[in-house]
């Protein structure tokens, strides 16, 4: 598998296929592992999914992995490796990462398919009610650094949570092993800390408005949202495929089974099979 000197630091990416590209981008807690059993079934394109700097088998270097150190890391590797044309898959903060790259590069995308991700920030009432307790105390100073860097609770309890078939030890192996340490796992503590809830923090509020500006605006670009019916830590149900139905450009809902918040590992051949059928309507690929 390729790494690639990005930056200061390393990029690890899958890669199967030729044609045109079609990047996959995974969230918090996992890496392009998310993918292995979507990318072959899409069967066409040149198929990429990077691990995000700090994550996975990429590189670790000091950095507070805020969104803007993800998102310059992955301008990086994209341009690294020549990418135009993009067609853009993204699950959790992977699906953001991917609206941001499609707004600051408007003439490089050509199609964005999106899962369990943030489309718009939220007040604290309309985040699932089963996750507002778990995301204020991980939001607390001192709190948060005990749930997750010393006791790795995103990984051990919460990863495992949200599959709704169950994450098999040998899986959830793959997924752990990049964390041996409190400071390695400083990724994980960060991303849920940018989930943007009650206007805050203010920087990611405004960076997710200026994509939702592009999404309502690019009609140009085809999209798909991938909904499931919804398992355990699902956080885009009902209305928020609702609101993606009204504020997002040329969008298509495929509505698929069921699926906890980590849906590839729930569902990976219904998700290839709506994402090539859908690339294939469009030419994409």
């Amino acid at each position: 598998m390729p790494t690639t000197r990005i930056l200061n630091s390393t990029m690890f990416h899958r890669e199967l296929g030729t044609g045109h590209p079609i990047v996959f981008l995974h969230g918090n807690p996992t890496s392009s592992y998310l993918w292995r059993h979507v990318m072959p079934a899409v069967s066409s394109g040149r198929r990429l999914a990077p691990d995000l700097i700090g994550m996975g088998e990429s590189g670790k270097p000091d950095l507070a992995y805020t969104f803007d150190d993800h998102a310059r890391y992955l301008d990086a590797w994209i341009d690294a490796l020549g990418l135009d044309s993009i067609v853009l898959v993204g699950h959790d903060w992977g699906g953001a990462l991917a609206f941001d790259w499609a707004t600051r590069h408007p003439g490089r995308v050509r199609g964005l398919a999106f899962m369990e991700t943030i489309v718009k920030p939220m007040a604290w009432e309309e985040f699932p009610e089963g996750g507002r307790d778990l995301f204020r105390s991980i939001k607390t100073p001192g709190v948060g650094e005990t749930m997750i860097l010393d006791n790795n609770a995103f990984l051990t309890q919460l990863l495992p949570f949200t599959v709704a078939s169950g994450l098999g030890d040998d899986d959830l192996k793959v997924y752990l092993d990049p964390y041996p340490t409190p400071e390695s796992r400083r990724p994980l503590l960060q991303w849920p800390r940018s989930m943007p809830l009650g206007g805050e923090p203010a920087d990611i509020v405004a960076r997710i408005e200026r994509y939702d500006t592009w999404l309502a605006a690019s009609t140009e670009v085809p999209k798909l949202l991938l909904a499931f019916q919804p398992g355990p830590g699902a956080m885009m149900g009902p209305e928020i495929v609702d609101w993606c139905a009204n504020n997002i450009a040329e969008l298509e809902i495929e509505q698929l089974g069921l699926a906890g918040h980590h849906a590839p590992e729930d569902q990976p051949e219904a998700i290839a099979a709506a994402v090539r059928d859908w690339a294939s309507r469009h030419a994409l690929l």
